[in-house]
């Protein structure tokens, strides 16, 4: 396959993060608990939010004592409650590509200063809120084991009952596309046809793409890969073409 696939950044992406398991398990857990808290509900089946993000944390093997936890932190008093805030940064990476990070903190300043500090080491610049957002758009993204589906063809055709905008072959997956505010409903609809899913989640999609080559995409991932280890920010976004020839070349 040439060209852009979302599937070749999306793979490049979850590799990272699952070299830090350990690091993005206090990530998994904080953005249950917010969903818990926002969503108003400790019961997922009430709780669209917070149903994605169990999703999610079980898709990286987070036990379910720490999401338990997590829940419960949610409605904790004292000490033991929760005071995180969701905050958006927005920059320009290496090559021009565009970064937009969601961060969930209790500290603004001090996630300010350790993602101004990312951005000006690894030779970016931290931009306003909107300098980059319009780049991307949200979506639903639904992963689906492949080996327990039908045929491509068959697949392909429950995918569009169910209300599903677009799927792309990941290897041993399927990933479903969907609206954002249709993400549950498509879930649901492909289980009620019998396709078991692995995980879903909210994601941003880049629509204006940044080519770059080799060595720039190397400068990128460091800026990305140095964000990723910071404990405040949950997802980073990139615009960079990352095509699966690429992605390989990267992968050597």
């Amino acid at each position: 396959m040439s060209g852009h696939s979302k599937w070749a950044t999306t793979k490049h992406r979850k590799a990272a993060q699952d070299k830090k398991r350990s690091a993005i398990f206090s990530k998994l857990s904080r953005n249950i608990t917010v969903a818990a808290k926002e969503g108003g509900d400790p019961n997922p089946d009430n709780n669209a939010a917070l149903a994605a993000a169990i999703a999610k944390a079980k898709s990286y093997s987070l036990p379910k004592d720490k999401i338990d936890s997590a829940i419960k932190k949610a409605f904790g008093s004292g000490s033991s409650a929760a005071a995180y805030e969701t905050v958006v940064y927005e920059g320009y990476g290496p090559a021009g590509v565009a970064v937009y990070i969601e961060a969930l903190t209790d500290n603004r300043n001090r996630t300010a200063a350790d993602v101004r500090s990312a951005f000006t080491r690894f030779g970016g610049n931290l931009g306003t809120s909107g300098s980059v957002a319009y780049q991307f758009e949200r979506k639903g993204q639904i992963m689906v084991d492949k080996d327990q589906q039908p045929d491509e063809d068959e697949f392909m055709l429950v995918v569009a009952e169910s209300g599903g905008s677009d799927y792309e072959d990941a290897e041993s997956e399927w990933v479903v596309f969907t609206a954002p505010g249709e993400l549950a409903q498509v879930k649901d609809a492909l289980e009620a046809a019998g396709i078991q899913t692995k995980g879903y989640e909210l994601v941003m999609e880049a629509t204006t793409l940044a080519m770059v080559d080799i060595g720039q995409a190397r400068s990128v991932l460091r800026l990305v890969d140095r964000l990723e280890e910071l404990e405040d920010l949950q997802n980073v976004y990139h615009s960079m073409e990352l095509t699966e020839e690429l992605a390989a070349a990267l992968d050597e």
